[in-house]
């Protein structure tokens, strides 16, 4: 199965809810667990068995694993196999973006079957251009993976590039929006290239007169939970394309580790108040 068909089928049956894998510093402390390889891949673990059919979707956050060089990565290695070992989708929050035989390169680390750092679909910056992305979405194509191209995003220094207009007027925002509806026309239920939208970006999808309608493709929504974002603020963004938003949760759920049974429950209180504020 292709990455957005698998996808719908796990928002549907389980809830629209990604849980962010971010074992930081403080986070670790609360759980009881030092800030070593073997800690990221105890905390890694937990969450991956706390999200089994509690979770559409898990997102590891590579930043935290790859501060302790080669044997971080092979704690994210032993998390993303675990995962997998569950078939439980990962998204590699990455944000990778680079040009040529470079973008290349990070499309084989993470959307290549087999790679050491395999991952269901990975999160990408646009800001060389879109088309320079062309390695990761052909590869992606090609092996049923799937992207998150990076759209609106929440932090405040984003809108000094994504407002800015085009020579021809149109946002860049709009034309990411546009180039990724592109990938997806057909796709039945929806297509494996997404974006992410902030769930507390408040009025700048209408302001700069964008329809995330005709996306036809999944939208990563960081924002709610420990950010603020609510129901109405949900509608205002999204709009019409509710159904196809996945809400990334990191802080919200993970303080209710480290056990996992605790950690679960708020898995799926969250994925349920996610679906409530999506369907409101």
């Amino acid at each position: 199965m292709r990455f957005g068909p698998r996808l719908a089928e796990a928002m549907d049956r389980l809830g629209p809810l990604c849980v962010g894998i971010d074992p930081h510093v403080q986070l670790l402390r609360d759980w009881g667990l030092d800030d070593t390889p073997e800690g990221l891949a105890a905390f890694g673990e937990t969450v991956v068995m706390a999200s089994i059919d509690a979770a559409a979707a898990v997102k590891p956050n590579i930043a935290f694993f790859e501060r302790h060089g080669a044997r971080g990565i092979a704690a994210l290695e032993y998390v993303l196999g675990k995962a997998r070992e569950h078939d439980l989708i990962t998204i590699m929050d990455a944000k990778r973006g680079d040009i040529g035989s470079t973008m290349a390169g990070y499309a084989d680390a993470f959307l290549r079957p087999g790679a050491p750092l395999e991952c269901d679909a990975v999160t990408l910056s646009p800001y060389l251009g879109f088309g320079s992305l062309e390695p990761a979405l052909s590869l992606a194509a090609e092996n049923g993976k799937g992207v998150f191209v990076l759209a609106l995003t929440s932090n405040p220094e984003g809108a000094s590039v994504q407002h800015a207009r085009t020579a021809d007027g149109e946002s860049v925002a709009g034309a990411v929006v546009r180039e990724a509806a592109q990938r997806n026309v057909g796709a039945q239920p929806m297509g494996d290239v997404g974006l992410v939208v902030g769930a507390t970006v408040g009025s700048a999808m209408s302001d700069l007169g964008i329809d995330l309608g005709g996306l036809n493709g999944p939208i990563l929504a960081p924002g709610m939970g420990a950010q603020g974002a609510g129901p109405a603020a949900v509608t205002a963004t999204f709009g019409n394309a509710s159904s196809l938003v996945l809400v990334n949760q990191s802080r919200g759920v993970l303080s209710a580790g480290p056990f996992a049974e605790k950690l679960r429950g708020a898995i799926q209180a969250a994925a349920g108040a996610a679906q409530y504020a999506l369907r409101a």
